[in-house]
């Protein structure tokens, strides 16, 4: 034992000699380890939630898959709706019935009001000063107050309309050059929903050499960073791993850039470039005014501004173009609904020589697809994080303070105790049916609830039944050759929101 023992010493002596770093890394890792095998193997007497095995360090890391919605749905059915997962530095719960989303967002919404400070968020949002990430107080009381009244009321959301009619004229105008041939339809719609907000927000499109948006591709880096894993996040001491991994140097990356954008745009809107190209007050221009708000209680700066004209796109963007791309999609694999939905809207239209938006309201069907993707394709299928602002009990467990909670709305709306057949896309399911959007409905949960439910479900909605009936009214849908329905690419991918795996690429045929 012995020279065991001289041979391991003096390879430890090397190593140091080596590498200085090497003993305090290695003690630091040492203790870490012990730290970790103490909470793993210690009695916690509270009556916490039920939870699966874990295994030491990692905890239950190793159980979430790729997919986390779906897996999170499988291990709820067997340990329950209310689940407690050991997720590094902070306990996670998971909530996966409308029983206890209920309880997490209606009966316990106060003390489930704040958001965990995830690095994407601090590194991207402006240190969480956005309305989605900011903690619950009184700069997230008055923000969301000027997104709510001043941004996507129903008045300011209505005098958008003429922009969404324009951006969609122009999209079908490039389809139509298109017909016969293949179309990526995930690039088209998520170019128009870029430019869509871009006007919204800016006045103007602010494209690349290629035409295609600018910030669109800002956005689609910021939605990738912000659903990719920092270690950080849930083992702090090894943070300096997500530097070793790139990740923090792509998120500043991304954040320099996207900063550099916005400081550009205000500055356009200040020296008053931006007087003469928008038709309607942009949110840009709003956000300014608000200012110089004597009534506000609180300072809005540069920052904040941007923060929140960046939640408007990253919100925005997904909502319309991916509930529509999925939308086709389902159709697509459902010819009989296809005919039936497209039916409806060239009968409502009439001889008209264009859909109108307020067509849309007498489109009873179209409405109910909306619905229906929502239900299977919900944008964000774990919502948005919650985190518990003290101790709590919930339905007899008790939940303690900084725990981060996730509820599962994909789980939710696909459990066959609230909806038969919940794998299949019935949109007859929603005919003469009064469960709606709004989060009173915790069986039906895509825009979440409660005080952190999303203010801007409305200027999506309008959007995505507008431009689908535009898609339906003009063209009819074929699959390029050597694909059909059979083997239609149905795959989602994982992030802050879950998308289409592969782009769609159908082929147009003029009606």
């Amino acid at each position: 034992m012995a020279p065991l023992l001289q041979l391991v010493l003096q390879w430890f002596q090397d190593q140091q000699a080596e590498n200085t770093l090497f003993l305090p890394v290695t003690l630091s890792l040492f203790i870490i380890s012990l730290f970790f095998l103490f909470r793993f193997i210690r009695v916690d007497k509270r009556n916490l939630p039920p939870s699966p095995p874990k295994l030491p360090i990692i905890g239950n890391f190793h159980q979430l898959g790729t997919l986390p919605h779906r897996t999170l749905r499988d291990l709820a059915n067997k340990y329950g709706p209310l689940m407690l997962l050991d997720l590094g530095s902070a306990p996670t719960l998971v909530v996966s019935s409308p029983e206890m989303a209920e309880e997490i967002t209606k009966t316990h919404d106060l003390v489930f009001a704040n958001r965990p400070a995830t690095k994407g968020a601090k590194t991207l949002l402006y240190n969480c000063t956005d309305v989605g990430f900011a903690s619950y107080g009184e700069y997230w009381r008055a923000v969301r107050k000027i997104c709510v009244v001043e941004l996507l009321s129903a008045k300011r959301v209505q005098s958008f309309d003429v922009v969404r009619k324009e951006e969609i004229r122009v999209l079908m105008e490039k389809i139509t050059h298109s017909v016969g041939d293949t179309v990526n339809l995930t690039e088209l719609l998520l170019n128009l929903a870029n430019n869509l907000i871009s006007r919204v927000a800016f006045g103007k499109k602010y494209d690349e050499e290629d035409g295609t948006s600018r910030l669109g591709h800002l956005t689609r880096d910021v939605l990738t960073l912000m659903g990719t894993f920092s270690v950080g996040d849930y083992f702090p001491l090894f943070s300096w791993v997500d530097g070793l991994t790139g990740l923090t140097g792509r998120m500043r990356k991304t954040f320099r850039d996207m900063d550099a954008f916005f400081d550009q745009v205000i500055e356009d809107h200040l020296s008053n470039n931006g007087a003469n190209y928008a038709d309607h007050e942009t949110v840009v221009d709003i956000l300014l005014r608000a200012q110089n708000d004597k009534t506000l209680n609180i300072t809005l700066a540069r920052d904040n501004i941007k923060a929140i004209v960046l939640d408007l796109f990253v919100a925005g963007t997904d909502t319309v173009s991916v509930v529509v791309e999925w939308a086709m999609v389902e159709l697509m694999k459902n010819p009989e609904m296809m005919k039936k939905a497209q039916e409806e809207v060239r009968r409502v239209v009439g001889n008209k020589s264009n859909v109108e938006e307020d067509d849309t309201h007498h489109m009873d069907y179209l409405k109910c697809i909306i619905k229906e993707i929502l239900r299977l394709h919900p944008p964000v299928p774990l919502l948005v994080p919650r985190e518990s602002s003290e101790d709590t009990n919930v339905a007899g467990y008790h939940v303690p303070a900084k725990t981060r909670v996730f509820v599962n709305a994909w789980a939710i709306q696909r459990d066959p105790k609230s909806w038969p057949n919940p794998e299949e896309f019935i949109p007859e399911r929603f005919n003469n049916n009064p469960i709606d959007y709004r989060g009173q409905d915790f069986e039906y949960l895509p825009f979440g609830s409660g005080r952190r439910g999303c203010p801007g479900m409305q200027f999506g909605l309008i959007a995505s039944e507008f431009l689908l009936a535009n898609l339906l009214f003009w063209f009819d849908w074929d699959f390029p050759a050597g694909s059909n329905k059979e083997n239609l690419d149905t795959s989602d991918a994982f992030g802050l929101t879950v998308y289409k795996k592969n782009p769609t690429y159908l082929v147009p045929r003029l009606h």
